[in-house]
């Protein structure tokens, strides 16, 4: 019987990177791919951390379906390396996926010094290192004729919480940057989106306790929880296929509803 859809779902033979893969969404999305046979270069903070989730992919899919690569996505001479080493091992790349970030206390009551510090690592980790790795990697992205990239941002991009201003800001950034990139790269059919994920069980997260997650998800939440990794992760993948080629600019809420909850 002859299909009656005509576009790929298929990432078979694709290459893709992934910054803040070594734990939480990252990892997920990480496996995730690998399990739809894309070749993924696991990049993360600690050595160690990054073997350990290439290893994972490997030990199911092969030697060749995961290259680990330390890279403080704070470093522009790292994200070069990256990409270069990415090159040297796949010989091509169809896929970027910022996920690397950080949250740190930032408030307008905060000591001078302690809030210059946490504004500018949090700015550079979570918004310029987006905008530097679309960059870097654009000329791969268009040579691969579907080039896809997923920023990951936040609902606090959307709603936010007191006392994260830097945090907040970025991410409203990653909105900003991924309409504006979308808008510049469509021309090319790269395309460029961003999930905003909402209360997710990472580790960014594991210092919530128990019962005040329980609470919260109750009060905020449709869904009346939160989210596991790979429920981000799957929207990744979606960005990502051949056939989600007319999805361009798209910032997308992955918070069971709470962004749209008013009472």
């Amino acid at each position: 019987m002859t299909r009656l859809s005509q576009l790929s779902r298929s990432l078979h033979g694709s290459v893709a990177i992934v910054t803040g893969a070594a734990s939480g969404m990252g990892r997920a999305a990480a496996h995730l791919l690998a399990d739809e046979g894309v070749r993924v270069v696991v990049a993360d903070l600690g050595a160690a951390r990054v073997a350990a989730v290439a290893d994972e992919i490997s030990a199911v899919h092969g030697a060749d379906a995961a290259l680990g690569v330390e890279c403080d996505v704070a470093s522009h001479d790292q994200l070069k390396a990256l990409v270069a080493q990415t090159l040297e091992w796949a010989g091509h790349l169809a896929i970027v996926v910022n996920n690397a970030g950080v949250s740190m206390i930032n408030s307008a009551f905060q000591p001078e010094d302690e809030f210059e510090a946490n504004w500018a690592q949090t700015i550079d980790i979570n918004l310029t290192a987006h905008a530097r790795l679309i960059r870097l990697t654009v000329p791969h992205l268009v040579e691969s004729g579907a080039g896809r990239i997923v920023n990951i941002a936040s609902t606090e991009a959307l709603v936010t919480t007191a006392g994260l201003a830097a945090y907040a800001a970025s991410k409203a950034g990653v909105v900003g940057l991924t309409k504006s990139f979308a808008v510049e790269l469509g021309r090319t059919g790269v395309t460029v989106n961003c999930i905003c994920p909402g209360p997710i069980v990472t580790g960014m997260t594991s210092g919530i306790e128990a019962a005040a997650k329980e609470k919260y998800a109750r009060r905020r939440v449709p869904l009346r929880r939160y989210g596991a990794p790979e429920e981000v992760a799957h929207m990744t993948l979606n960005l990502c296929l051949p056939a989600s080629s007319f999805v361009n600019g798209a910032i997308i809420p992955v918070d069971g509803g709470m962004s749209i909850r008013h009472t």
